[in-house]
């Protein structure tokens, strides 16, 4: 891989560790996973005390996912154009604010406004913690091992959601699930400020406004209406609308930064990179089998299999475990073996542990039924995760990986969205009827999709750069 950053660190009479700055970006990503997650299980004692209506409460969750999504480019850029280390403290103060007013808030409106800002805050802070490991890892090993780390550290993040929430507001209270942000976001503030004080802002450009407009507002309507088809039909105005005029923003986006601008939130020739452009896209697809593992056997173990959320979230803890130690493994071995025999184990350990568990029924137990096969598809995640965010990155020119890395996150995002919108309606269309066996047939649809999905990334290890 070769060597990237936005820009080099300035000498400084003083060493600041590298175990430091590796923790401040993987404590960073916790937090933007984590908060996407913690929540969920606290969502009925919320609804009780604001009084949500059914169809508000989900925006409790998806107002965090649709401004991280959508302003994720924009955060990458402006790691960019003004450093890693102001983006990220930028994020961090958002976040951390943002995360007080919700804890906070007496009314639901408060609430999804809070949590909006704070989607925005984790669109800063998520491409600032690569551009981070990108400047001060330049060394393939030391960046791979990086890379390994920060990947574990979302993915834990967002399987110990479910546990964390549960905990704390059966314990304290929901209110609790946002303020533990304060003082952490306050602590990683002043980690930031001292151990990145030494990296400077990549160049002094004026921001593409325009781009930044048309870019962010079709990312959120594209997003908006995709998870609008959760509870209406494809053909429905609510999520047609939306979707084109997404659509057509972000062709407009196109046009903008390929015609009228001299300097472009997202120049189109890195999509000329073949690492990222084929990264980016089989990132597309790893959104959907990510969304199959985590979202829709956690629905199984609780739908099916009658487990408490806490009880789901313990289920899928060795699963996390898991993808936790062979990420770090696949991180040690990327630069030796290179990307492509590490996506082709990870599409295998998909078809396998997806067929597995598609074989699941009301009757299953949970030690045969579903531990087994998701502590395949976690192997799975652990081998391509950190492999395929490492061959999106690993090409991006200097001073622009704040930029790649913001696509990257967006790219994923995106198809973690379609695909749960995707899968959500084929399952409910098999288990319709919304017994446990029926709920089980629609669950085993969407794990048999995954498969699929697992197959064709492994089909498209092959297009990815032979250099390790």
């Amino acid at each position: 891989m070769t060597s990237i950053g936005t820009a080099p660190p300035r000498a400084t009479p003083r060493t600041i560790p590298a175990w430091l700055i590796l923790a401040l970006a993987c404590a960073g990503q916790f937090m933007v996973i984590l908060d996407a997650s913690i929540v969920n299980v606290a969502l009925p004692a919320i609804r009780a005390e604001l009084g949500f209506t059914p169809t508000g409460l989900a925006w409790v969750v998806n107002g965090y996912l649709l401004a991280f999504a959508g302003f994720m480019l924009l955060g990458g850029r402006a790691a960019d154009l003004f450093g890693p280390r102001r983006t990220l403290v930028s994020g961090l103060l958002l976040f951390s604010a943002a995360s007080l007013a919700a804890g906070l808030a007496s009314a639901a409106e408060v609430l999804v406004a809070a949590r909006v800002a704070q989607g925005a805050g984790a669109a800063m802070m998520a491409p600032a913690t690569l551009a981070v490991i990108n400047t001060y890892f330049t060394e393939p090993g030391a960046r791979a091992r990086a890379f390994g780390a920060w990947s574990s550290a979302g993915g834990v993040g967002g399987m110990i959601g479910a546990v964390a929430g549960g905990a704390i507001t059966t314990g304290l209270s929901w209110r609790w699930v946002f303020l533990i942000n304060v003082p952490v976001g306050a602590l990683l503030v002043a980690v930031a400020l001292t151990a990145l004080a030494g990296a400077r802002a990549a160049r002094r450009e004026p921001l593409d406004l325009t781009g930044a407009v048309t870019g962010t507002a079709g990312l959120a309507a594209l997003i908006y209406g995709v998870m609008q088809s959760a509870d209406h039909a494809w053909s429905s105005g609510r999520v047609v609308v939306p979707v084109l005029a997404g659509l057509l923003l972000l062709a407009v986006f196109t046009v903008v930064e390929a015609r009228f601008t001299d300097r472009p939130m997202l120049p189109l020739r890195l999509l000329g990179i073949r690492g990222v452009a084929v990264g980016n896209g089989m990132l597309l697809l790893f959104g959907g089998v990510t969304i199959a593992m985590w979202y829709f056997t956690s629905l199984f173990l609780q739908n099916v299999l009658g487990f408490s959320a806490l009880l789901a979230g313990l289920g899928q803890t060795p699963a996390a475990v898991t993808f936790m130690l062979v990420a770090r493994g696949a991180a040690a071995l990327l630069p030796r073996a290179g990307a492509r025999p590490l996506v082709l184990g990870g599409g295998a350990f998909f078809v396998a542990g997806f067929g597995w568990l598609s074989l699941a029924g009301a009757g299953s137990g949970y030690l045969t039924g579903v531990l087994g096969p998701t502590l395949l598809v976690a192997a799975g995640i652990g081998l391509t995760f950190p492999t395929l965010m490492a061959a999106a990155t690993a090409d991006a020119p200097e001073g622009e990986a704040g930029v790649v890395g913001g696509l990257a996150n967006t790219t994923s995002q995106v198809g973690s969205s379609i695909g749960l919108a995707v899968l959500a309606t084929a399952a409910g269309a098999v288990g319709a009827a919304g017994s446990p066996a029926a709920l089980a047939d629609g669950y085993d649809l969407v794990f048999l999709i995954a498969a699929g999905l697992g197959l064709a990334l492994a089909a498209g290890a092959f297009l990815l750069p032979r250099r390790r």
